[in-house]
């Protein structure tokens, strides 16, 4: 079986067809650059482009960096304010020719499917995915059941938002060495870790490729730290299991 999924970020859109058998891609995937500003009209926009590269007419599943209730966004993170209030499952669908839209959480869905057919599989305990792009992202289980919406990214360290500190964007734009960014990162693992103690923390999003520079530098984290295995096709997977479960009543 096949639905689409799209994740919506900050710096880009990206999409694609996925089999939900395998868990993964079933083309390779298309990305366009988020336009800057990235209102609801541009974005959206970006989001009909990623679909139409497909010829796809049928449900899709949508990720997005915020706070989402019933389709909506009650916060906005590194998009443009504009956002909150939107009703962007019904803003999705109509500009896509009116094909069914589920809209969840960008790192939730990460989330989902990384428990699902990723790191987290058989993990019945308390298990942290984090997504590491252009700010943090969070997605919380226990007993296999996800708590949507944690935001965990906006945590107050050290006086600042963490994520504008650990996240893969601040490496880039202070130009840390590895090293230097790991102690950031190990520093918000462990005030996350301080809060709920989980066995497993699962490290996703773009930098997730190159986990080897960087999760060996982590010191002093009781829980196991692994990279997420699905690494950045992970929000669009799961993107399409929220689809299909909205189309099951699930």
């Amino acid at each position: 079986m096949q639905i689409f999924g799209v994740d919506i970020g900050g710096s880009g859109i990206k999409g694609a067809p996925v089999d939900l058998e395998r868990g993964d891609l079933a083309q390779e995937r298309h990305k366009v650059l988020t336009p800057q500003p990235a209102t609801p009209e541009g974005v959206v926009e970006g989001v009909r482009e990623v679909v139409e590269h497909f010829g796809w007419t049928g449900p899709v599943g949508a990720t997005f960096p915020g706070v989402i209730m019933d389709g909506a966004a009650r916060t906005a993170a590194n998009v443009d304010k504009s956002w909150i209030g939107t009703d962007i499952r019904a803003l999705v669908s109509e500009r896509i020719g009116g094909a069914p839209v589920t809209v969840l959480n960008d790192a939730d869905a990460a989330g989902v499917a990384e428990m699902h057919f990723g790191a987290g599989r058989g993990r019945t305990g308390t298990v942290i995915t984090l997504t590491l792009g252009t700010g943090i992202g969070s997605a919380v289980f226990t007993g296999g059941h996800l708590v949507p919406n944690t935001e965990l990214g906006h945590l107050e360290l050290h006086g600042h938002d963490a994520e504008k500190k650990a996240s893969s964007k601040a490496r880039e734009d202070e130009e840390l060495t590895w090293e230097h960014w790991a102690h950031r990162v190990q520093k918000y693992l462990a005030h996350v870790e301080m809060l709920f103690s989980p066995e497993l923390f699962i490290i996703g999003g773009g930098v997730s490729r190159k986990a080897h520079k960087f999760l060996p530098l982590i010191e002093g984290i009781e829980a196991e730290i692994v990279p997420a295995e699905l690494q950045n096709n992970a929000g669009i997977v799961g993107a399409a299991m929220a689809a299909r479960a909205a189309g099951q009543g699930a």
